[in-house]
């Protein structure tokens, strides 16, 4: 189950107050936990929203990641405030992901900041908090884009600084905060034209304003009013205007989202920024103390971390193609998830082989061709470099060879040698064809980087292609795709389209396959209906006779076919 198909239970497990003239310390950890209770009620809506600063549908995902963080380190704080004031900030920079994410977990450590000193939060102090909340959002952003949840969390503390002024009700003074919010998110289409292209409120500020309705929904009962839900696929806007962007190329048009943890002196964090801010953007900076989470979208994976390496200790790196997420929204991600280390072959005669995959088929299929430890990462393949440096820590052998599978895991994997004293080199397979074909050129007697020659070879002679469906509209190199086309991928990117995932196949084998070739490979994922094979190999049979076909049941998800050819 994902973290967006969680819902609400339907009665809360907040208790009820009715008519609170100020919030305790406890009240306000009800407000998390129902603003948790929220965003996983509303996930959807939010990501249906999501076009800026890429369509990639995930901002829901992410603000609902950052609060689970919150949430496990609240558990068993009930009675210690301090200890609840460190939860919402250490959790939430923990756990934060995506641009999203990352701002809202300023918010909420700016939140805590504030009530950490106070036993009673009254219309005053929350509208202290709300202002310190907003200004740490825009303090750790780069380059502050109006139109955005900052837009929408400084309007709503410049109106609870002007009604603190007054004497009202606390539940009137939330009301009213919450007519505010709803004003200035009305009006973030008129600040960013690319959500007025799409006919779309910000979903970054339609998810910050569901706090500010927690807070009341605490204080009186009020009702959660949802977040508003695109009405048509909004994926293929994928331009915002550049009067938003300044004088740098369009946010758009930068393929990689790159973050992670850095251990770093303050000192050095002014001049990481600067590095980042010639590479790309969306940059968000947060955390402090000699602790950061940092988050970039830019086209140079290498030197983003490089920057974070030179400025401390980069670690939980995570890459994601920001393009494959016009294809897999992050709602694939399973909640809770975390890379499981299986390790096969502990020894090894003396290089050791670590493989990144996904479907216990194939997982047991690199176990029976010798591979000393595979990473499973979950549905999106992302594990971390903790994840591979505990796969390194596992194995008896000082020379190791990684295959990370995804080119989203190969820079990540290239951190791994820089913090261990083993030798380990990466062959930068980028699908699990790759990975099988530099296994078959794997001698054990060898030593890591005679290995890696000869594997990194034989995985590039070898031709690949996946299946997968189109979960959004979008316009690729193959022409315009609608949600639900089967879509048949190279190393290249998309360049079959097909209503059938027969015809997908069929067609992506037809433009793959050359007279040279001899080999076909086909691993079925775990939904990989029985009849569509049989019609694959049926028709391979009748156009390709001369050619070698086998047929592995890898179990990989979201990928019905993976396809080598050699």
């Amino acid at each position: 189950m994902t973290i967006c198909r969680l819902s609400a239970l339907g009665i809360s497990s907040i208790p009820f107050v009715e008519q609170l003239k100020s919030f305790s310390v406890k009240q306000v950890r009800d407000v998390i936990l129902k603003y948790d209770e929220s965003l996983k009620s509303y996930c959807e809506n939010l990501n249906s929203l999501n076009v800026y600063p890429v369509p990639d549908g995930d901002t829901g995902t992410n603000m609902s990641f950052t609060l689970k963080s919150v949430i496990e380190e609240l558990d068993g704080n009930d009675d210690n405030p301090e200890a609840q004031w460190e939860a919402i900030r250490h959790g939430s920079l923990m756990g934060a992901r995506g641009n999203s994410g990352v701002i809202l977990s300023q918010i909420l450590r700016g939140l805590a900041d504030s009530f950490s000193n106070k036993n009673q939060m009254g219309n005053q102090a929350i509208a202290e908090a709300l202002t310190h909340a907003s200004e740490a959002a825009y303090a750790s952003v780069l380059k502050p884009v109006e139109g955005t949840i900052l837009t929408v969390s400084r309007e709503i503390a410049e109106k609870a600084q002007e009604l603190a002024r007054s004497e009202m009700a606390l539940t009137t003074f939330l009301s009213q905060l919450v007519s505010a919010g709803e004003d200035s998110l009305n009006r973030t289409p008129d600040l960013l034209p690319v959500l007025k292209d799409a006919n779309v409120v910000d979903a970054g500020g339609a998810g910050y304003l569901l706090l500010i309705q927690c807070f009341l929904h605490v204080a009186d009962g009020t009702d959660i009013k949802p977040p508003p839900k695109a009405t048509v696929n909004v994926s293929s806007l994928t331009s915002p205007s550049e009067t938003n962007i300044g004088e740098k190329p369009d946010v758009s048009e930068l393929r990689y989202e790159v973050m992670f943890f850095l251990d770093a002196p303050e000192s050095k964090i002014d001049q990481f920024k600067l590095e980042w801010q010639d590479i790309g953007d969306s940059i968000v900076v947060v955390g402090g103390d000699g602790l950061y989470n940092c988050h970039i979208h830019s086209n140079d994976i290498g030197e983003s971390i490089e920057a974070g390496i030179r400025a401390g200790r980069p670690y939980q790196i995570r890459v994601t193609d920001l393009q494959d997420e016009l294809f897999h929204v992050e709602d694939h991600i399973e909640v809770g998830g975390g890379s499981e280390i299986i390790v096969p072959n502990p020894s090894a005669e003396n290089t050791a082989i670590i493989a990144v995959v996904a479907g216990k088929g194939i997982q047991q299929i690199f176990a029976s061709m010798g591979v000393n430890a595979i990473v499973a990462g979950g549905q999106s393949m992302n594990p971390s470099v903790k994840d591979l440096l505990e796969a390194v820590e596992k194995i008896q052998a000082e020379e190791i060879v990684i295959l990370p599978n995804n080119k989203n895991i190969i820079p990540v994997s290239e951190q791994v040698d820089h913090q261990v004293s083993k030798n380990v080199i990466v062959v930068p397979t980028r699908s699990i064809p790759e990975g099988f074909s530099a296994l078959l050129a794997f001698d054990p007697a060898a030593d890591a980087k005679t290995n890696s020659q000869s594997m990194g070879a034989m995985a590039e002679s070898v031709v690949t292609g996946e299946i997968t469906q189109a979960v959004r509209d979008s316009e690729t190199d193959a022409g315009k795709v609608i949600k639900g086309d089967w879509i048949g991928l190279d190393k290249t990117g998309v360049i079959v389209a097909r209503k059938s995932l027969a015809d997908a196949a069929m067609d992506l084998l037809q433009t793959l396959i050359g007279d040279e070739h001899e080999i076909v490979t086909i691993i079925e994922g775990e939904d990989c209906p029985e009849k569509v094979t049989k019609d694959l190999l049926a028709w391979l049979s009748n156009e390709k006779p001369e050619i070698e076909v086998e047929v592995h049941s890898g179990g990989q998800p979201l990928y019905p076919y993976y396809f080598g050819i050699e």
